[in-house]
């Protein structure tokens, strides 16, 4: 009766562990995306062949989890690193491990999710979907382009110190982000907020943000002039089937504490992507950008890529851009590179595989 009792409570205590740890997950994930790219115009040499690190989309590994607290609500967790497959080193520095992401807070099916920590920002999530190249490093600028001198006018990513909520009711999507400055002595300085409006019905897309960067010049350290640096983003999406159309628009301003002017541009963006088969796909887009200033360099890029999917994880591709600006200015077809003439192609091709 004894050994009974201890084997049923043995039992017991297993069944419950497994069902306590049923009610937690944790996923190791992660894209591995390598290709060999030429590009003309590299430098006042020439050419360059080079092999490039997340060509399609940035390498990665991440882990994310949730545990079950009951009632509908969960806590959650996301870890993520970017890799230089190149030369295995982590893509944002030597010290940057989870630079992309490293956030926790908690989930609810009624009220939506909140999320402390560095993330990505809720204008980078809304407009993601409205890029058909998915901001891919070769070739899309719906991030950022680079023009007269390395300018970009970019796209506000990532935010440390932040905030997010994200909720969605009936198709109707809302997400706000507050960054904090952690600047002693002010709230304002090096603030960052951000804020979407997202709306989805059937085939049909669309989605608005509005975000600000306040500027650190008036910290006790300071870091530069800037006073604000400010987005405005649409886009919007129909699905057809086989083929999908999206468009997307940004309007950017950065003003300065000094006599300086204001640094002003709009981004326009159209693209589609059509499926010839499950595994063969075709993607297009053309982005420009009216530059408000005395450079007006004006660049425009076409871009295009062929995917072929070997698995549901691994996919081959070719991707081909270019690009061109105005009076002589200098332009890249990549957000990361600055060009050396006012015209630039080139062709990458590579694999990716997701885990």
């Amino acid at each position: 009766m004894k050994r009974s009792s201890i084997g049923a409570a043995s039992l017991a205590v297993f069944a419950l562990s497994g069902a306590v740890h049923a009610q937690s997950s944790v996923t190791l994930y992660g894209i591995v995306d390598a290709g060999v790219e030429y590009v003309n115009h590299a430098s006042n040499g020439g050419g360059a062949a080079r092999l490039v690190s997340g060509g399609k989309n940035t390498s990665r590994f991440g882990f994310k989890g949730s545990e079950d607290l009951g009632g509908g609500l969960k806590a959650v967790f996301q870890l993520e690193s970017g890799i230089n497959i190149a030369n295995g080193q982590l893509d944002d520095g030597p010290n940057a491990l989870f630079d992309r992401r490293a956030t926790v807070g908690l989930k609810s099916k009624t009220w939506g999710q909140v999320i402390l920590g560095r993330t990505f920002t809720t204008t980078y999530d809304y407009m993601l979907p409205f890029d058909p190249m998915g901001y891919a490093p070769n070739y899309s600028w719906a991030t950022s382009a680079t023009a007269t001198g390395g300018r970009k006018d970019g796209l506000f990513s990532r935010s440390a110190n932040a905030v997010r909520y994200d909720g969605e009711f009936s198709g109707l999507k809302f997400g706000a982000l507050y960054g904090f400055g952690n600047v002693p002595g002010s709230v304002k300085t090096s603030s960052k907020y951000d804020f979407g409006l997202g709306y989805e019905r059937g085939a049909f897309a669309a989605a608005a943000t509005f975000d600000r960067q306040n500027g650190a010049a008036d910290s006790v350290t300071p870091a530069d002039s800037t006073k604000y640096i400010q987005g405005i983003h649409a886009g919007a999406s129909y699905d057809f089937g086989a083929a999908k159309v999206m468009a997307g628009y940004r309007n950017y301003r950065r003003a300065f504490n000094t006599a300086a002017k204001a640094l002003r541009s709009d981004m326009y963006w159209l693209g589609g992507s059509y499926e010839f088969t499950p595994a063969i796909s075709l993607i297009g887009a053309v982005y420009h950008q009216d530059i408000k200033d005395a450079s007006d360099a004006d660049p425009t890029l076409f871009s295009v890529r062929g995917n072929y999917s070997l698995s549901k994880r691994t996919t081959l591709y070719v991707s081909g851009g270019y690009a061109m600006a105005k009076h002589d200015q200098k332009v890249s077809l990549s957000r990361d590179l600055v060009g050396a003439a006012d015209t630039q192609a080139g062709v990458t091709a590579g694999i990716q595989h997701r885990f």
